[in-house]
């Protein structure tokens, strides 16, 4: 691990519990949320639908949650001027552009226009999480995907603000119409692909689960994968959701913190049930209650297992940088 500077550190314990461990909801969703309100035509929900499912999400959830992944559009700085993001909660907002450039077989990320580190760090964001689709096998792509990644690292870096990414694998070629091919194909995807985007100066690693435990059911080989995931990252990670059901989330989240997590940061396999319902009152008391529960649930099986931040840095809680007497001198 990287020496970590003040502002990061800082960061990082805002983003975490008092016990150094993640537990975050993500909320920055756009055309996937736009599909969950309007399936039937996602391009006509408006705007202020959209605000409104973040305002719901963030006002239910925040409270409970060490921290919340926001976009920029819909979400951050809404939640904030309505005073439903608690003064406790770490707030990350995403960087990318929705979607991606490239082709099926080729996707590419590009940033959000008129967006980046320094305004991220300017609104009073404890981080700065960005998504790329990543193929550690098809080298063109997985390198102007690092070259991305790499260039905002260098901003968090100015800035001294914690950048978290977001790799996530999906099929090509013959994988596509196979499934159970591309399932088979999973594990060596993330783990190579923890391996090589870590090398590069982020903080956190937002891993997809080593394995499609549709396909993959044995404990033991789920838990040497998590594992081998957790060998190849050279920073702490956490388990993300993908849009999995609740109880298949809460599996993967339990083996992975076992083997080596740091938390997780979940979305829609904790919320995602109520987007459908038209009814507001309805959807509100559905995140009040049954979302509520799903994230304390995850907390709970957390904070029994995880690996707290600082000890997958291999930092010592009481002593997370050398400050000397001039420290602020350097600074």
């Amino acid at each position: 691990m990287k020496n970590l500077t003040i502002g990061k550190i800082r960061n990082l314990q805002q983003i975490a519990n008092p016990d150094s461990i993640f537990v975050m909801c993500a909320m920055d969703h756009r055309g996937s949320l736009r599909g969950m309100i309007n399936s039937k035509n996602p391009e006509r929900v408006t705007y202020e639908e959209m605000v409104e499912r973040k305002l719901e999400l963030c006002s239910s959830l925040a409270g409970y949650a060490s921290a919340v992944l926001l976009d920029p559009i819909f979400g951050a700085a809404q939640c904030i001027s309505r005073g439903i993001l608690p003064r406790g909660t770490g707030l990350i907002v995403s960087i990318e552009s929705t979607g991606y450039t490239g082709g099926k077989e080729e996707r590419l990320t590009e940033l959000l226009d008129n967006w980046g580190v320094e305004k991220i760090k300017r609104m009073g964001a404890s981080a700065v999480k960005i998504l790329v689709y990543y193929r550690p096998d098809l080298k063109d792509q997985a390198d102007k995907q690092l070259a991305t990644v790499n260039s905002v690292a260098e901003q968090c870096i100015k800035f001294d603000i914690p950048f978290l990414v977001e790799p996530v694998s999906y099929p090509v070629g013959s994988e596509v119409n196979n499934p159970e091919e591309f399932a088979g194909e999973k594990g060596e995807l993330v783990i190579e692909t923890a391996r090589q985007v870590t090398a590069l100066p982020i903080d956190v690693l937002k891993a997809e689960f080593p394995a499609d435990i549709h396909y993959k059911k044995d404990e033991s080989e789920l838990m040497e994968l998590c594992h081998k995931l957790d060998a190849s990252s050279q920073v702490p990670w956490v388990i993300l959701s993908a849009g999995v059901d609740f109880d298949l989330f809460y599996r993967q989240v339990e083996i992975a913190c076992q083997a080596g997590a740091s938390g997780f940061l979940g979305g829609r396999a904790i919320w995602q049930d109520a987007m459908g319902m038209d009814d507001t009152g309805e959807r509100v008391k559905y995140l009040s209650t049954v979302a509520v529960d799903r994230l304390k649930r995850l907390i709970e099986i957390t904070s029994k297992y995880a690996t707290p931040w600082y000890k997958k840095a291999g930092l010592d809680n009481q002593k997370l940088a050398a400050v000397s007497e001039n420290w602020y001198r350097e600074y």
